[in-house]
């Protein structure tokens, strides 16, 4: 099977600082803002890029955090009017935005170019309850997931220097049947398919969390419990 033609345009790049941010001032650094010129990145990410809770965000899975600007024109459609953040590059807390590819045209272990950087497609987001806050939409994170329009991680192969206006383009693709619209409909639509998740289960490189998930999944025949992660932690007195 051939390679295909792969290549976009980075229109956008980000980097955040930590921030209280949660009801009991969790840290965040969700709230990005754009970089002018060429910014370093290697296996943790953009410099000057942080991550407030470093078990569930960032580490060399989740250098960089890549969300279509594709998905956009859906999300101003789809949520309420009075939503509290501006629907536009950013508002998700990613580091990369393009047009023309999504989670449809880019397979788990895709190689990518960048700048003088390289980039591999790691895993997709798992949605927490930052959004919810982010949003003022109380199931923001689960609307996320549900849609299947959740952006995705990169691992850095080769550290470089990267801009806005630079080309990310596809170089290998060595799982074509494993886009990540088939990944997120194991994870959220059917997480008790047994042959998909085991099969998802036996790729290469899938990050640990994942391949433990899936697992526990396979074993038990139950599905975890995503409470935690998608419902906003109550206010402590």
């Amino acid at each position: 099977m051939s390679k295909p033609n792969v290549s976009v345009t980075a229109t956008a790049l980000f980097t955040g600082r930590i921030k209280a941010y949660g009801p009991n001032g969790e840290p965040s650094a969700i709230n990005k803002t754009p970089i002018n010129g060429k910014v370093a990145v290697g296996p943790l990410g953009l410099k000057g890029d942080q991550q407030g809770d470093t078990r569930h965000h960032g580490g060399p899975d989740k250098a960089v955090h890549h969300y279509p600007a594709d998905h956009y024109p859906y999300w101003q459609r789809e949520l309420p009017s009075t939503v509290s953040q501006p629907l536009q590059a950013c508002a998700f807390g990613e580091n990369l935005s393009t047009t023309g590819i999504t989670e449809q045209d880019v397979c788990i272990n895709d190689v990518f170019e960048l700048g003088s950087a390289v980039l591999q497609i790691s895993q997709a987001r798992q949605p927490c309850w930052k959004l919810n806050l982010r949003f003022g939409v109380a199931d923001m994170a689960l609307r996320l997931q549900s849609s299947g329009k959740t952006g995705w991680y990169y691992r850095v192969l080769t550290s470089g220097h990267i801009q806005a206006g630079d080309q990310l383009t596809l170089i290998d693709r060595p799982q074509p049947d494993w886009p990540l619209s088939r990944l997120l409909h194991c994870l959220f639509t059917e997480p008790l398919n047994l042959p998909d998740i085991t099969a998802m289960s036996k790729l290469p490189n899938l990050p640990d969390s994942w391949r433990k998930l899936l697992q526990a999944r396979i074993n038990t025949g139950q599905l975890e419990d995503w409470t935690r992660r998608v419902t906003t932690p109550e206010k402590q007195s």
